[in-house]
Protein backbone atom coordinates (compact mmCIF):
# COMPACT_ATOMS: atom_id res chain seq x y z
CA UNK A 1 0.00 0.00 0.00
CA UNK A 2 1.44 3.26 -1.09
CA UNK A 3 2.22 6.32 1.85
CA UNK A 4 0.90 9.04 0.21
CA UNK A 5 -0.61 12.40 1.55
CA UNK A 6 -3.55 11.64 3.06
CA UNK A 7 -6.49 13.95 1.18
CA UNK A 8 -10.20 14.97 2.72
CA UNK A 9 -12.70 13.79 0.26
CA UNK A 10 -13.52 16.06 -2.23
CA UNK A 11 -16.77 16.49 -3.70
CA UNK A 12 -18.19 17.81 -7.11
CA UNK A 13 -21.91 17.50 -8.02
CA UNK A 14 -23.89 18.45 -10.80
CA UNK A 15 -27.19 20.34 -10.08
CA UNK A 16 -29.87 18.89 -12.40
CA UNK A 17 -33.89 18.70 -12.51
CA UNK A 18 -35.85 15.85 -12.97
CA UNK A 19 -39.16 15.72 -14.11
CA UNK A 20 -41.24 12.25 -15.15
CA UNK A 21 -37.68 10.68 -14.41
CA UNK A 22 -36.40 13.03 -17.10
CA UNK A 23 -32.99 14.54 -17.05
CA UNK A 24 -34.91 18.50 -17.90
CA UNK A 25 -32.65 20.97 -16.96
CA UNK A 26 -28.62 21.35 -15.89
CA UNK A 27 -25.80 23.45 -16.29
CA UNK A 28 -25.18 22.57 -20.02
CA UNK A 29 -28.98 23.63 -20.74
CA UNK A 30 -29.21 26.70 -18.77
CA UNK A 31 -25.75 27.53 -20.97
CA UNK A 32 -27.79 27.18 -23.83
CA UNK A 33 -30.88 29.17 -22.93
CA UNK A 34 -28.40 32.03 -21.59
CA UNK A 35 -26.70 32.19 -25.04
CA UNK A 36 -30.17 32.48 -26.51
CA UNK A 37 -31.12 35.05 -24.48
CA UNK A 38 -28.14 36.93 -24.86
CA UNK A 39 -27.36 36.17 -28.75
CA UNK A 40 -31.10 36.09 -30.13
CA UNK A 41 -30.26 32.92 -32.43
CA UNK A 42 -29.85 29.30 -32.04
CA UNK A 43 -27.24 29.01 -34.15
CA UNK A 44 -24.93 31.42 -32.88
CA UNK A 45 -26.11 30.32 -29.06
CA UNK A 46 -24.95 26.31 -30.32
CA UNK A 47 -21.78 27.66 -31.50
CA UNK A 48 -20.63 29.59 -28.58
CA UNK A 49 -21.53 26.69 -26.00
CA UNK A 50 -20.06 24.05 -28.43
CA UNK A 51 -22.77 21.74 -29.68
CA UNK A 52 -24.38 21.47 -33.03
CA UNK A 53 -27.40 23.25 -34.52
CA UNK A 54 -29.32 19.79 -35.02
CA UNK A 55 -27.86 18.83 -30.80
CA UNK A 56 -29.20 22.72 -29.88
CA UNK A 57 -32.90 21.93 -31.75
CA UNK A 58 -33.15 18.63 -30.05
CA UNK A 59 -32.37 20.06 -26.10
CA UNK A 60 -34.57 23.00 -26.82
CA UNK A 61 -37.43 20.72 -27.97
CA UNK A 62 -36.62 18.34 -25.18
CA UNK A 63 -37.22 20.82 -22.51
CA UNK A 64 -39.77 22.76 -24.02
CA UNK A 65 -42.32 19.30 -24.09
CA UNK A 66 -41.16 19.04 -20.63
CA UNK A 67 -41.69 22.39 -19.16
CA UNK A 68 -45.24 23.53 -17.94
CA UNK A 69 -44.70 26.32 -20.20
CA UNK A 70 -42.52 26.73 -23.33
CA UNK A 71 -38.79 28.34 -22.39
CA UNK A 72 -38.21 28.83 -25.83
CA UNK A 73 -40.04 30.73 -28.54
CA UNK A 74 -39.08 31.28 -32.50
CA UNK A 75 -39.78 35.46 -33.34
CA UNK A 76 -40.38 35.92 -37.15
CA UNK A 77 -39.70 38.97 -39.28
CA UNK A 78 -38.03 42.04 -38.21
CA UNK A 79 -34.96 43.22 -39.49
CA UNK A 80 -33.02 40.45 -39.48
CA UNK A 81 -35.66 38.21 -40.38
CA UNK A 82 -36.48 36.89 -37.01
CA UNK A 83 -34.27 34.79 -34.57
CA UNK A 84 -34.99 32.16 -30.95
CA UNK A 85 -35.57 34.04 -27.52
CA UNK A 86 -36.34 33.00 -24.10
CA UNK A 87 -39.99 33.46 -23.60
CA UNK A 88 -40.45 35.60 -20.04
CA UNK A 89 -41.09 32.22 -18.24
CA UNK A 90 -37.55 30.61 -19.91
CA UNK A 91 -35.88 34.26 -18.01
CA UNK A 92 -37.38 33.28 -15.26
CA UNK A 93 -35.94 29.70 -14.81
CA UNK A 94 -32.81 30.64 -16.05
CA UNK A 95 -32.60 32.98 -13.58
CA UNK A 96 -33.53 30.62 -10.64
CA UNK A 97 -31.34 28.50 -11.66
CA UNK A 98 -27.78 30.42 -10.79
CA UNK A 99 -29.89 31.11 -7.35
CA UNK A 100 -30.04 27.18 -6.60
CA UNK A 101 -25.92 26.47 -8.40
CA UNK A 102 -25.04 28.99 -6.00
CA UNK A 103 -26.64 27.42 -3.39
CA UNK A 104 -25.83 23.82 -4.55
CA UNK A 105 -22.02 25.12 -4.21
CA UNK A 106 -22.26 26.03 -0.87
CA UNK A 107 -23.96 23.04 0.54
CA UNK A 108 -21.24 20.96 -1.17
CA UNK A 109 -18.13 23.14 0.65
CA UNK A 110 -20.03 22.65 3.88
CA UNK A 111 -20.84 19.33 3.41
CA UNK A 112 -17.21 18.34 2.05
CA UNK A 113 -15.42 19.92 5.42
CA UNK A 114 -17.77 18.10 7.52
CA UNK A 115 -16.85 15.06 6.16
CA UNK A 116 -12.89 15.24 6.69
CA UNK A 117 -10.94 12.81 6.11
CA UNK A 118 -13.86 10.22 6.43
CA UNK A 119 -12.50 8.21 2.46
CA UNK A 120 -14.51 5.76 3.61
CA UNK A 121 -17.24 7.31 2.50
CA UNK A 122 -17.04 7.31 -1.77
CA UNK A 123 -20.64 7.66 -2.38
CA UNK A 124 -23.20 9.77 -0.47
CA UNK A 125 -26.31 9.89 -2.73
CA UNK A 126 -26.41 8.82 -6.59
CA UNK A 127 -29.63 8.58 -8.49
CA UNK A 128 -30.52 6.69 -11.24
CA UNK A 129 -32.23 8.29 -14.50
CA UNK A 130 -34.07 6.49 -17.30
CA UNK A 131 -32.28 7.20 -20.36
CA UNK A 132 -34.12 6.23 -23.52
CA UNK A 133 -33.47 6.37 -27.49
CA UNK A 134 -36.74 7.83 -28.46
CA UNK A 135 -37.08 11.44 -29.81
CA UNK A 136 -40.21 12.16 -28.37
CA UNK A 137 -40.73 12.81 -24.76
CA UNK A 138 -44.28 14.34 -24.42
CA UNK A 139 -45.43 15.30 -20.72
CA UNK A 140 -49.27 15.54 -19.94
CA UNK A 141 -52.25 14.77 -17.32
CA UNK A 142 -54.45 11.25 -17.64
CA UNK A 143 -58.04 12.50 -18.03
CA UNK A 144 -59.24 9.18 -18.93
CA UNK A 145 -58.63 5.16 -18.91
CA UNK A 146 -60.35 3.22 -20.57
CA UNK A 147 -60.22 -0.58 -20.25
CA UNK A 148 -60.79 -4.06 -22.45
CA UNK A 149 -60.04 -7.54 -21.66
CA UNK A 150 -56.44 -7.27 -22.27
CA UNK A 151 -55.78 -3.71 -23.07
CA UNK A 152 -56.57 -0.37 -22.40
CA UNK A 153 -56.66 3.25 -23.69
CA UNK A 154 -55.88 6.20 -22.11
CA UNK A 155 -55.48 9.40 -22.93
CA UNK A 156 -53.52 12.34 -21.89
CA UNK A 157 -53.79 16.23 -21.83
CA UNK A 158 -50.52 17.29 -23.33
CA UNK A 159 -49.48 20.87 -22.52
CA UNK A 160 -51.31 23.17 -24.10
CA UNK A 161 -54.61 21.04 -24.12
CA UNK A 162 -53.88 18.42 -26.83
CA UNK A 163 -55.29 14.76 -26.44
CA UNK A 164 -52.98 12.17 -27.22
CA UNK A 165 -54.03 8.74 -26.70
CA UNK A 166 -52.16 5.63 -25.82
CA UNK A 167 -52.81 2.17 -25.89
CA UNK A 168 -51.31 -0.34 -23.39
CA UNK A 169 -52.02 -3.92 -21.20
CA UNK A 170 -54.07 -3.81 -18.10
CA UNK A 171 -51.07 -5.15 -16.29
CA UNK A 172 -49.24 -2.35 -17.65
CA UNK A 173 -52.10 0.19 -16.31
CA UNK A 174 -51.67 -1.50 -12.99
CA UNK A 175 -48.17 -1.55 -12.13
CA UNK A 176 -47.71 2.07 -13.06
CA UNK A 177 -51.02 3.00 -10.89
CA UNK A 178 -52.32 4.60 -13.84
CA UNK A 179 -55.11 7.05 -13.14
CA UNK A 180 -57.08 10.31 -13.69
CA UNK A 181 -55.53 13.25 -12.78
CA UNK A 182 -52.18 11.99 -12.34
CA UNK A 183 -49.28 12.92 -14.51
CA UNK A 184 -47.68 10.70 -17.03
CA UNK A 185 -44.92 11.18 -20.14
CA UNK A 186 -45.91 9.67 -23.03
CA UNK A 187 -42.51 7.91 -25.41
CA UNK A 188 -42.62 8.21 -29.04
CA UNK A 189 -39.96 6.98 -31.59
CA UNK A 190 -39.72 9.51 -34.40
CA UNK A 191 -39.88 6.38 -36.58
CA UNK A 192 -42.78 5.71 -35.87
CA UNK A 193 -44.19 9.23 -36.74
CA UNK A 194 -45.86 9.59 -39.85
CA UNK A 195 -45.89 13.50 -41.84
CA UNK A 196 -48.82 14.78 -43.96
CA UNK A 197 -49.47 17.84 -45.28
CA UNK A 198 -53.63 18.41 -45.16
CA UNK A 199 -54.67 15.21 -43.11
CA UNK A 200 -57.79 17.36 -41.25
CA UNK A 201 -60.40 15.48 -43.71
CA UNK A 202 -58.50 12.04 -44.27
CA UNK A 203 -59.73 9.12 -42.58
CA UNK A 204 -57.20 7.04 -41.07
CA UNK A 205 -56.97 4.37 -38.46
CA UNK A 206 -54.11 6.34 -36.58
CA UNK A 207 -55.40 7.61 -33.57
CA UNK A 208 -53.16 10.36 -32.70
CA UNK A 209 -53.19 13.57 -35.43
CA UNK A 210 -51.34 16.30 -34.41
CA UNK A 211 -50.91 19.77 -37.10
CA UNK A 212 -49.16 22.50 -36.41
CA UNK A 213 -45.50 24.29 -38.23
CA UNK A 214 -42.61 22.62 -39.59
CA UNK A 215 -40.05 23.80 -37.34
CA UNK A 216 -36.50 22.06 -38.44
CA UNK A 217 -36.21 19.97 -41.45
CA UNK A 218 -32.70 18.04 -41.86
CA UNK A 219 -32.16 16.34 -45.02
CA UNK A 220 -29.93 13.31 -45.39
CA UNK A 221 -29.37 10.90 -48.31
CA UNK A 222 -31.57 8.18 -47.03
CA UNK A 223 -33.68 9.58 -44.52
CA UNK A 224 -35.28 13.37 -43.38
CA UNK A 225 -35.79 14.52 -40.06
CA UNK A 226 -38.78 16.74 -39.49
CA UNK A 227 -39.75 19.09 -36.28
CA UNK A 228 -43.33 20.36 -36.26
CA UNK A 229 -44.71 22.45 -33.42
CA UNK A 230 -47.94 21.35 -32.83
CA UNK A 231 -49.23 23.73 -29.73
CA UNK A 232 -48.58 24.46 -26.22
CA UNK A 233 -44.98 24.45 -26.34
CA UNK A 234 -44.38 20.43 -27.55
CA UNK A 235 -42.95 19.69 -30.77
CA UNK A 236 -43.17 16.02 -32.96
CA UNK A 237 -40.26 14.94 -34.43
CA UNK A 238 -40.09 12.70 -37.69
CA UNK A 239 -38.33 10.65 -39.50
CA UNK A 240 -39.37 9.64 -42.94
CA UNK A 241 -37.46 8.62 -46.03
CA UNK A 242 -35.91 11.67 -48.34
CA UNK A 243 -38.41 10.79 -51.22
CA UNK A 244 -41.39 10.81 -48.68
CA UNK A 245 -39.85 14.55 -47.98
CA UNK A 246 -39.29 15.50 -50.88
CA UNK A 247 -42.92 14.53 -52.40
CA UNK A 248 -44.32 16.00 -49.42
CA UNK A 249 -42.18 19.58 -50.70
CA UNK A 250 -41.91 20.29 -46.66
CA UNK A 251 -40.48 23.48 -46.25
CA UNK A 252 -39.85 25.03 -42.53
CA UNK A 253 -42.79 27.62 -41.33
CA UNK A 254 -45.34 25.52 -44.36
CA UNK A 255 -48.09 23.91 -42.63
CA UNK A 256 -47.78 19.54 -41.68
CA UNK A 257 -49.30 17.18 -39.84
CA UNK A 258 -47.98 14.34 -37.67
CA UNK A 259 -49.98 11.49 -36.71
CA UNK A 260 -48.96 8.04 -34.88
CA UNK A 261 -50.57 5.20 -33.79
CA UNK A 262 -51.79 4.86 -30.54
CA UNK A 263 -50.54 1.42 -30.32
CA UNK A 264 -47.16 3.38 -30.51
CA UNK A 265 -47.27 5.44 -27.80
CA UNK A 266 -45.03 4.20 -24.47
CA UNK A 267 -46.53 5.97 -21.39
CA UNK A 268 -43.97 6.18 -18.24
CA UNK A 269 -44.62 7.95 -14.59
CA UNK A 270 -42.04 9.14 -11.82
Amino acid sequence: MSRGVKRGIELEGALWFHKDEQKFLGLDRIALLSRIDELGSITKAAKAVGISYKNAWDLVNMVNNLAEKPLVERVTGGRGGGGTTLTAYGKEVVKQYGVLQEEHRRFLENLEGRLGDSASLYHLLRRISMKVSARNVLSGTITKITKGAVNAEVTLALTGGAPLVAVITNGAVENLALKAGSSAYAIIKASSVMVGTDLHDAKISARNVMCGTVAKIVEGPVSTEVDVEVGGGNTISAVITHESGATLGLKVGAHACTLFKASSVILGVS
